[in-house]
C-alpha cells in the first residue's frame, strides 16, 4: 500500500484509509462485532494504516470496537476520532431523533478525550477532529483547548470536520491544523472552490468522508433502491428515487472510465480523489472484506491528465439533484 503525509504535519498514513462508522451506526443495524473484528484487522493485514471512528458513533460503540480490534497492531496503525457533540441519553442514531446538540466548550473537549483515550485502548489519540463547528464557542477556545491536550501528551494532531476557510485560518493560528476531514467526491465537489486552495496555502492535509457518495457511486443503486428506516439515507434528500435515477449519469461517466482500465465505479471514484492532490486520503467504508479489497485496488488505477479532463468535463454537464442533507444537518457544514 502506497503512503502519503497529511499536509506539512508528517503524519503518514496509507494512501486509502477505513472509516468506521457504518460498523456501529447510521447505515442500517449495528454489524457483528466479531466480524468487523476480523475486517478491521484484515485491512491492517492489506497495508490500511489509517482509521477513521468518533465518540458519536453509536455513541460510543465504534470507538470501542476500533479500540480493541486494533489493540494488537497499535504501533502500525493511526487512529483518527472525533469530539463535538452533547451526547443526551435520548439520542436515537437511527432517525437522528432527540439528535445531540453540539458542544465544543473547553471543559467539554477535555472530557470527550478522557472517554475516547479508554475506549480506544490508547495512550494518546493520534488525531482529534472537532466534529462539527460549534458557532456558540469561539474557534480559537476550541484550538487552544486541543492545544493544551497535545502539550500534555493526550493528543497527537489537530484536525477539524467540515470547517469553512476563516473558521480554518482561525483554528490553524493558535494550534496548526495537520487534516480537513469532509465530505468530497464526485458528486460533492464544494470544498473545489475555497476550501481545497486553502489547505494547499497552510499546508493542511485532506481527509475526504463518503468518497464514494455514501455508496451510490459503487455503481451498485438505482431508483428501486429502498433503505431500511435504520439507515439515514432514507433521510437524504439525495436518495430519493428520483434523485437516485436522476443521478446515475455519474454512474454511467465512472463505468466508462471503469471499462478502459479494468476497474470498478468506485475504483475510478477513489482513483479520481487520489489523483486532485498528494495530500487527499480518503476514507471509504465498508462493512465487506470484498469491498475493502476493492477499494484498496483503487491505488493501483493510473488516471492519465487526459483521463482526469475527460472526467471533469463529463461531470461538468451533469448536475447532481439532492441536497446531501436535509437542511437542519446541512446547516452544521461550511461554517
Amino acid at each position: 500500500m502506497q503512503k502519503r503525509k497529511l499536509g506539512k504535519s508528517n503524519l503518514e498514513v496509507s494512501a486509502i484509509g477505513l472509516g468506521c462508522m457504518g460498523m456501529s451506526f447510521s447505515y442500517g443495524p449495528p454489524k457483528d462485532k466479531q466480524e468487523m473484528t476480523a475486517l478491521l484487522r484484515s485491512a491492517v493485514e492489506r497495508g490500511v494504516t489509517f482509521f477513521d471512528t468518533a465518540e458519536v458513533y453509536g455513541p460510543f460503540t465504534n470507538e470501542e470496537l476500533v479500540g480493541e480490534a486494533l489493540a494488537p497492531f497499535r504501533k502500525q496503525v493511526v487512529i483518527a476520532t472525533k469530539f463535538g457533540f452533547d451526547l443526551n441519553p435520548n439520542f436515537d442514531p437511527r432517525g437522528m431523533k432527540g439528535a445531540p446538540g453540539l458542544n465544543s466548550r473547553p471543559e467539554h473537549i477535555k472530557q470527550a478525550v478522557e472517554g475516547s483515550l479508554k475506549r480506544l485502548k490508547v495512550e494518546t489519540i493520534d488525531l482529534l477532529y472537532q466534529h462539527r463547528v460549534d458557532p456558540n464557542v469561539p474557534i480559537e477556545d476550541v484550538a487552544g483547548a486541543v492545544k493544551e491536550l497535545i502539550q500534555q501528551g493526550k493528543v497527537k494532531h489537530f484536525g477539524l470536520s467540515e470547517a469553512g476557510v476563516q473558521t480554518i485560518r482561525r483554528a490553524h493560528a493558535v494550534q496548526p491544523l495537520t487534516a480537513l476531514q469532509s465530505e468530497y467526491s464526485l458528486w460533492t465537489r464544494t470544498p473545489e472552490k475555497e476550501v481545497i486552495p486553502t489547505l494547499e496555502e497552510l499546508g493542511i492535509g485532506f481527509v475526504p468522508y463518503s468518497p464514494l457518495g455514501k455508496g451510490f457511486l459503487t455503481g451498485k443503486m438505482d431508483e428501486k433502491t429502498t433503505f431500511d428506516s435504520s439507515d439515514f439515507r432514507s433521510t437524504l434528500p439525495r436518495f430519493t428515487p428520483e434523485a437516485l435515477k436522476a443521478n446515475q449519469a455519474l454512474i454511467d461517466l465512472l463505468g466508462k472510465i471503469g471499462k478502459r482500465k479494468k476497474a470498478t465505479p468506485a475504483q475510478v471514484a477513489l482513483a479520481w480523489l487520489l489523483a486532485q492532490k498528494p495530500w487527499i486520503v480518503p476514507i471509504p467504508g465498508t462493512t465487506k472484506l470484498h469491498r475493502l479489497d476493492e477499494n484498496i485496488g483503487a491505488v493501483a488505477v493510473e488516471l492519465t491528465p487526459d483521463d482526469l479532463r475527460e472526467v471533469d468535463s463529463a461531470a461538468s454537464k451533469i448536475t447532481v439533484h439532492g441536497a446531501r442533507y436535509p437542511e437542519k444537518l446541512e446547516q452544521m457544514t461550511g461554517r
